[in-house]
């Protein structure tokens, strides 16, 4: 035995002594569990234990925080746990076959690991993709097949998609994971055939166990990708391989796209990721800030100030995180603590009125459905319990009196109602706001969000 083996058998010891010692877990289930588990290798990030049985493996990940907390202890950091199977790991040891090389210029099957699920904010805007996604990760192919994750660009659908390839990759070692965006897999086609390489292209497909594809939209309009995707879609699907997609829109949204490729899409499960809410973007900028090896100090009223003027998607708030801490290294360098005025000196050269205090009829929907904690389709669905429903009205109220919109506008903006119905809301506010000072202050505090 080496000297790094007595360290690491040294570091798991006390580690599952500290564990133990927290009753956090039984006497039984710890010696006949985590005592069989070893801890094989350290590095920056992670802390590599071995399990012998998939039982063993599924006990260490029901009390991974308690035993990262531990493991902090005796180490004097914080490390994630990556949690290997022996079994998985000696299989694929024996089963492993490595992609074609032709596949190799379009399919990646070396994606990040800097995305997984424990760095994934989640929030109403986001909950049910994340949800599914990590359903997916640990039961690929056997539920939600394929898995359609739309939105708008810079939610967070990549994150998703990786995260998946990364919670398999660690559940489950032996599985061959692939990635590839939809422009590559269209020009993989284009010089698979070019170069007569058709029925390697769709080979290395076959030969996958989950296949993940970013952007899936761009594969429409194109008669012969559409060929080769459906064949190496129905080999997947049918032998239980597990595929998940991301796009900009539903599928019945994509034009160009031919009706058997919806059809397929439609089988599995469709989920939305929208544009942050307010506490989900305070979230999105405390973990990043607290990610930071800068480690900034930043004041509540600054972040709340980012959260709101820079909501558009995640990309947008962090763009302004890094352009905030880029003014205050350079040009308020005698701050401690970085204050609003510093804030809105970093951004005042940014007309934030034009960008993101437009008022249009989504951003009304949101505001409203941020204050009563409901998502935006739900105020679109046909949902009519009571407290959606005021919601409802006092979104379409609102959208009468701030933009004038025409009431026939704001009911196809609203699930393609009719506008007798949005009449009848608006009417119905305004008898309330008459009988209730309640009321018309929530109508004053919405106002003022928006």
């Amino acid at each position: 035995m080496t000297t790094l083996d007595f360290y690491l058998n040294d570091v798991w010891k006390k580690t599952l002594d500290g564990v133990y010692s927290s009753r956090q877990i039984s006497e039984s289930m710890f010696n006949d569990y985590l005592l069989s588990t070893r801890l094989t290798s350290l590095d920056d990030e992670y802390a590599y234990i071995l399990c012998p049985t998939y039982i063993h493996f599924t006990i260490v990940d029901q009390y991974r925080e308690v035993v990262e907390f531990y493991l902090e202890q005796v180490l004097g950091k914080h490390l994630l746990l990556k949690i290997q199977q022996q079994s998985l790991l000696d299989a694929q040891k024996e089963t492993v076959t490595p992609v074609p090389s032709f596949a190799n210029r379009f399919i990646r099957t070396d994606f990040s690991d800097q995305y997984s699920f424990t760095n994934f904010v989640v929030g109403r805007s986001n909950a049910q993709a994340q949800v599914a996604s990590l359903a997916v990760a640990v039961n690929p192919g056997l539920v939600y097949n394929p898995l359609f994750i739309y939105g708008n660009s810079g939610l967070g659908k990549t994150h998703l998609l990786l995260a998946i390839g990364n919670k398999i990759r660690e559940v489950f070692p032996a599985k061959k994971i692939a990635y590839i965006s939809g422009p590559d897999f269209v020009e993989g086609v284009y010089h698979s055939i070019k170069e007569k390489k058709i029925e390697e292209f769709k080979l290395s497909f076959q030969e996958l166990d989950v296949l993940l594809i970013d952007d899936i939209q761009f594969i429409a309009g194109k008669e012969k990708t559409h060929e080769v995707f459906f064949s190496v879609f129905n080999d997947l699907v049918n032998n239980r391989k597990q595929i998940c997609l991301t796009a900009d829109r539903t599928p019945s949204q994509i034009k160009g796209l031919e009706d058997r490729i919806i059809s397929r899409f439609n089988q599995g499960l469709n989920v939305n990721i929208e544009a942050p809410e307010y506490e989900t973007c305070v979230k999105i900028l405390e973990t990043k800030i607290s990610n930071n090896i800068q480690n900034p100090n930043i004041s509540e009223d600054v972040i709340s100030y980012i959260a709101t003027n820079f909501n558009k998607d995640v990309r947008q708030l962090e763009g302004a995180l890094t352009r905030l801490l880029f003014y205050a290294i350079n040009f308020a360098p005698e701050k401690e603590i970085i204050t609003l005025d510093v804030a809105v000196a970093a951004f005042q050269d940014t007309n934030l009125k034009d960008s993101s205090k437009e008022i249009t009829i989504e951003r009304i929907k949101r505001a409203v459905g941020d204050y009563y904690g409901l998502t935006v389709n739900q105020l679109n669905s046909k949902t009519r319990t009571k407290n959606i429903a005021m919601a409802r009205h006092i979104a379409m109220y609102l959208c009468r009196k701030m933009l004038d919109a025409p009431y026939k506008d704001i009911g196809v903006s609203f699930g393609n109602r009719d506008h007798s119905t949005v009449i009848n809301a608006c009417d119905k506010v305004e008898k309330n706001m008459k009988g209730s000072a309640v009321y018309q202050q929530v109508l004053r505090d919405l106002e003022s969000r928006i």
